[in-house]
């Protein structure tokens, strides 16, 4: 078992950044794929960012591409989205995911994760 645990989550203006981060423990002596995802209220959830293990393999959805940046620093067992330009349609919950088998373009759907953690809200002000 894995448990991921997102923070960095908060109340943002508009043009503002936020760095959100995924800890996990646990079973985590296995190479994970990790992933951001969201949902706002009323929408489906979407996909954000997605990294492998290695991090040789990066995915941002067209919607966060130039704004956003996933990373991941192994040894902390840590992810990171650093959100830049923040904009009001950016708000949300966004859940933090992990697989242990997950990659390619599997990598960007939330049905390929097994692991969740319980998500943070992003509020950005207009």
């Amino acid at each position: 078992q894995v448990q991921l645990v997102e923070s960095g989550g908060g109340l943002v203006q508009a043009g503002g950044s936020l760095r959100l981060s995924c800890a996990a423990s646990g079973r985590t002596n296995s190479a994970y794929t990790m992933g951001w995802f969201r949902q706002a209220p009323g929408k489906e959830q979407e996909f954000v960012a997605a990294i492998s293990w290695s991090g040789g393999d990066e995915f941002h959805a067209d919607s966060v591409k130039g704004r956003f940046t996933i990373s991941r620093d192994n040894a902390k067992n840590t992810v990171y989205l650093q959100m830049n330009s923040l904009k009001p349609e950016d708000t949300a919950v966004y859940y933090c995911a992990a697989d242990p088998l997950t990659s390619g373009v599997d990598m960007l759907y939330p049905a390929e994760y097994e692991y969740w953690g319980q998500g943070t809200q992003v509020t950005v002000s207009s």
